[in-house]
This record gives structure tokens, C-alpha cells and sequence, in this order.
């Protein structure tokens, strides 16, 4: 019981400091420590050793050895398919092939002269889209480009535009997003399998619901604020890159290329060959590569240009993977201490049963998502925690993990803090509690829809 209350302390102090926008990954990290210390020092029989890490020798130095343990295995898996994800998201940005592949992903939409169904049908594109462009913010900054000035001119308002493109990453979907991986990880399994099994049935009833309540509340509260629907003519010429040359069309298909490796040697399709997710971004940076040097004729320049591959790796490991490090010692000293434990035996005391500790998780991430304004701080600080209750339970992690991860993305997506509403409102000449308001009631429902999935299909 001591402990359980020290960890819930530690665990309100960290939450505290998260949402006055402390560093996330600092105040893990010691918030981690810190329950690792107090395990060392009141309760000497457990181990504070990182899985089969031998000891230093001294307990003190155990500690940081176990920072060490976290951070060389988190680095060594995980963490190199999210560098590797966000280095080629960078590189495909860098060469305008992701500019092209939403230009054409849109073009048909424009068929259609009824801008409130476009603006739906707008969300299930997007969102697909996602499981090609794992960076949300870069997928919604492109898409304020590309499909933004597109439904403007259909005669949607502005905020009703931000609001949807708000939702664009509503589900963190596919093998390239690094919350996807992880949760794949946790629930022992591919990535590839993760998100054609289980993701993608659950995401298709959400993307459903979500484009009919878009469809709905855009009307609603458009009428409302006084909008008058009027068309204008679209502008439907191609992309182009920083020497104001047009990107070729073939590079639309640059973007999802490692996602289609990824998927076809995988056991859903040719089980004799296996490609992971970083051999995949490889081989579409050198096949982007090969496409730059034909169109460019300039081999010092597209050298040049990879670099942005290896800058985009970077910066997924100062500002994800550094988070998903500090996040799992946050984890970690929760279960050293014995936190997880006693929540899990007072929970089944209680009469909680596997689906209403499901809930209660999800909620937690969902909560966590929305105080902070991210989805990947939240998943990631208590993801590790799914596995040990599934455990515990009988259960397969997968269906406690899976609503999990996808509660992430949603939660952010009311989030008046969230980057990428903030970057939405802006284009939309409104507050983020305006683009807020328009996506509370299609992410509810959105919510509610994936757990209903989640139980019935699993």
C-alpha cells in the first residue's frame, strides 16, 4: 500500500509538471529515477536490475545502469523504426513526393460538387493518408496546402476546413507510425500483422462514423456562425518544389512504397521473404534516391538531399525517441516498485474485469492526450503497463493495447493545446477552442465507436 501511494504521488507530481509544459522528457526520466531510488532504499529485495542486465556492483550505480538498459534497447528496436519512419517522412517532404501523392489523392474529390461531402469524404482520405505519412502535423501542414484552399473554394468556411484536416490523424494507423510499432511490440507481434488484424477492421467502423459527424456538425455550425455556401473555380495544377519546377506524378507513389513492402513480405501475403519496417524506409530512400537523380541530372545535389534523411532521424530521436526512452524507465520503476501490481490486485478485488480495466486505461491515455497535447507522451508513458495487466488478466495484450494507442491520436485531436490544432486554427482565422469545438463531437463518437469495435470484434 506504501508503495502504491508513493508511485500515484510521483506519478501526480509528473502529470502536474507535464501539463505546466515541463520538458515531458526530463520529468519522466526523473519521475523513473526517482521511483527506482525509493525501491532501492525501502524495498532492497527487488531487483532494479533492466531485464537481464548484469549489476554493476553497486546499487546506487544500478540506477543509472538501468537508464543505460532502457536506453540501449529502446534505440536497438523501437526506436530505430521511428527514426527511420521520420527520416524518410523528412526526405519525402524534402522532394515534394508527399505534396504530390495528397494532389492526386484529392483530385478526385473535386468531382464532386457538394463541398460538405467532399469535406467527409476529405477526413477518410486524409486519414488514410496517415498510414503513409506518419508525421500528423506534417500531414496536416500539407494538407492546409494542397486540400485547404480545395474545399475553401467549394464553399465550406475556413474553420470548417481546419476542423476536419484537425481530424486528419484522428488514428494513428499503420506500420510507419512509431505508436503503432510500439504497440505492436508490447502485443508480440509484427507491426504489418498489427495494423491489417486489428487496427484497420476498428478503423474502418470509426472512419465511418467520424465522416458522417463531420458531415453534420460542419452544417450545423457553419449555418450557425452565419456562412453562406458559395463554389469558386480550383486550381488543380501540380505541386512544385523550391525552384518552382513541377513534381513529377510518379513521385506520389514514393510515400507509400515502404508500406507496400512492408505489407506484401509480410505473413498477410509472401511468407518467404520478410522485410521490417526500416529495411522498407531504406530501400524507399534509395528508390527516391535513384527517381531524384533522373529528374535532377544532379548527382552532388541529390547526395546533398539524403542528408535530409539522416536529419529527419535526428530529430525523431530528440523529440520522440528520447520521450519513448524516459517513458519506459517511467514504466518500469512503476512495476520495480510494485505499483502495477497492487493496482491490478485491488482492481480484481474490486470486481473489475478485464473489458472495464480496458476502459479505464484507454481513458487514462485519452485524458493524458488531451491535457498535454500529445499522443505520443501519453501512449508511451503507459503503454508499458498494458502487457503486465493483459498478464495478469489471462488476456491477449493486443486487445487492452489496441484501443490504447488509437485513444492517443483521438485524445489529442480535442486538444486546444495540441500542435497540430493550434497550426489548424491559424489557417482557419479562429481559436483553437473554435477548432475544438468542431471536432468534440465527431472525435465522441469517434471514441465510443472504437471501443464498441474493440469489444465486439475482439
Amino acid at each position: 500500500m506504501t508503495a502504491f501511494v508513493i508511485a500515484i504521488v510521483i506519478t501526480i507530481i509528473a502529470a502536474w509538471l507535464i501539463i505546466k509544459n515541463f520538458q515531458p522528457q526530463t520529468v519522466l526520466l526523473l519521475a523513473g529515477l526517482s521511483l527506482l531510488t525509493i525501491t532501492a532504499v525501502f524495498y532492497p529485495e527487488k531487483s532494479i536490475l533492466y531485464g537481464k542486465a548484469a549489476s554493476t556492483g553497486s546499487t546506487w550505480l544500478d540506477i543509472f545502469a538501468f537508464a543505460k538498459g532502457s536506453l540501449s534497447t529502446q534505440i536497438a528496436g523501437i526506436g530505430l523504426i521511428i527514426m527511420a519512419a521520420g527520416g524518410f517522412a523528412s526526405y519525402m517532404d524534402h522532394i515534394k513526393a508527399s505534396n504530390a501523392m495528397v494532389s492526386i489523392c484529392i483530385r478526385p474529390l473535386q468531382i464532386i460538387r457538394a463541398p460538405y461531402v467532399i469535406l467527409a469524404l476529405g477526413y477518410i482520405c486524409a486519414q488514410l493518408l496517415h498510414v503513409a505519412i506518419s508525421s500528423a502535423a506534417g500531414l496536416a501542414m500539407m494538407l492546409l496546402v494542397t486540400f485547404f484552399p480545395v474545399l475553401v473554394r467549394l464553399g465550406v468556411s475556413k474553420a470548417a476546413a481546419a476542423a476536419m484536416i484537425g481530424l486528419c490523424a484522428f488514428m494513428d494507423l499503420g506500420p510507419a507510425v512509431g505508436t503503432a510499432n510500439l504497440a505492436a511490440k508490447h502485443a508480440g507481434m509484427e507491426a504489418a500483422v498489427y495494423f491489417a488484424h486489428y487496427q484497420m477492421p476498428v478503423a474502418v467502423a470509426v472512419m465511418l462514423v467520424v465522416s458522417v459527424l463531420i458531415f453534420f456538425t460542419a452544417k450545423y455550425f457553419d449555418k450557425k456562425d452565419g456562412h453562406v455556401v458559395t463554389s469558386q473555380t480550383m486550381n488543380d495544377a501540380a505541386p512544385e518544389d523550391e525552384n518552382g519546377e513541377r513534381t513529377p506524378g510518379l513521385y506520389a507513389f514514393l510515400p507509400v512504397f515502404p508500406v507496400i513492402l512492408v505489407l506484401v513480405f509480410s505473413p498477410l501475403v509472401i511468407t518467404s521473404i520478410k522485410i521490417d519496417v526500416v529495411t522498407a524506409m531504406i530501400i524507399g530512400t534509395m528508390l527516391a534516391f535513384v527517381c531524384e537523380l533522373f529528374v535532377k541530372r544532379d548527382f552532388r545535389a541529390c547526395c546533398k538531399g539524403v542528408q535530409v534523411f539522416f536529419k529527419g532521424m535526428g530529430g525523431m530521436f530528440t523529440s520522440v525517441v528520447s520521450l519513448l526512452v524516459c517513458a519506459d524507465i517511467y514504466a518500469q520503476g512503476m512495476q520495480k516498485i510494485g505499483a502495477v501490481d497492487y493496482l491490478l490486485e485491488m482492481v480484481q478485488n474490486a470486481g473489475f474485469g478485464f473489458a472495464s480495466m480496458t476502459v479505464v486505461m484507454t481513458l487514462l491515455v485519452g485524458v493524458t492526450a488531451l491535457l498535454t497535447g500529445s499522443g505520443v507522451a501519453a501512449f508511451f508513458s503507459f503503454s508499458g503497463m498494458a502487457p503486465a495487466i493483459a498478464t495478469k488478466f489471462g488476456e491477449s495484450a493486443v486487445h487492452m493495447i489496441l484501443p490504447m494507442q488509437l485513444m492517443a491520436g483521438m485524445g489529442r485531436s480535442i486538444s486546444p493545446v495540441a500542435g497540430i490544432i493550434i497550426a489548424v486554427s491559424k489557417a482557419g482565422e479562429c481559436s483553437p477552442f473554435m477548432i475544438v469545438r468542431r471536432t468534440l463531437i465527431p472525435a465522441l463518437g469517434g471514441m465510443l465507436t472504437m471501443l464498441l469495435a474493440n469489444f465486439l470484434l475482439f
